[in-house]
């Protein structure tokens, strides 16, 4: 028990801290702002960024919003694939385990929203881009993280 914690305790380590910041901050939100409204604790910001509280029952920028629960089943089938492959393929790279952390954080976060709620709580709006959520952020992170390690590492050996 205590070399598996030590073996994958960092992995852990990214899912809860990001699943806990991911979850905090949605439940903030659906108790401070109203729905369809913003917020924003410094107005000098207002034109750049603001919060505000958005649901989502599709995927990323609404799409396919009939679809939800589909996408339930996906996070499920999505955590278990990385983590079963994860657990296979342990490499011992912090670089790896932290973006499939992200990764696996974001997922949980939204499928999380999509049981609790019926829709994903978004809001995060910066106007220019579709409003979106920590967990949404956790996920495009990790992937650009593993995206350019595996380049990287293909460069390498190529």
């Amino acid at each position: 028990m205590r070399s598996a914690i030590r073996k994958h305790g960092f992995l852990a380590g990214v899912v809860l801290l990001i699943l806990v910041a991911d979850q905090l901050s949605k439940r903030w939100v659906v108790s401070h702002v109203r729905l369809g409204e913003s917020w924003n604790p410094l107005p000098l910001l207002q034109p750049l960024v603001s919060l505000t509280y958005v649901t989502n029952t599709g995927v990323a920028f609404g799409l396919f919003p009939a679809w939800g629960d589909l996408f339930v089943g996906v996070a499920i089938l999505a955590v278990a694939g990385i983590l079963a492959y994860y657990l296979r393929l342990f490499l011992g790279l912090w670089v790896v385990e932290l973006s499939l952390g992200l990764v696996v954080a974001g997922a949980i976060g939204n499928l999380l929203d999509r049981l609790t709620y019926g829709h994903v709580v978004d809001f995060v709006d910066f106007k220019v881009w579709p409003v979106f959520n920590v967990a949404d952020s956790a996920i495009v992170i990790g992937m650009a993280i593993l995206v350019c390690y595996l380049w990287r590492h293909q460069d390498r050996s190529g």
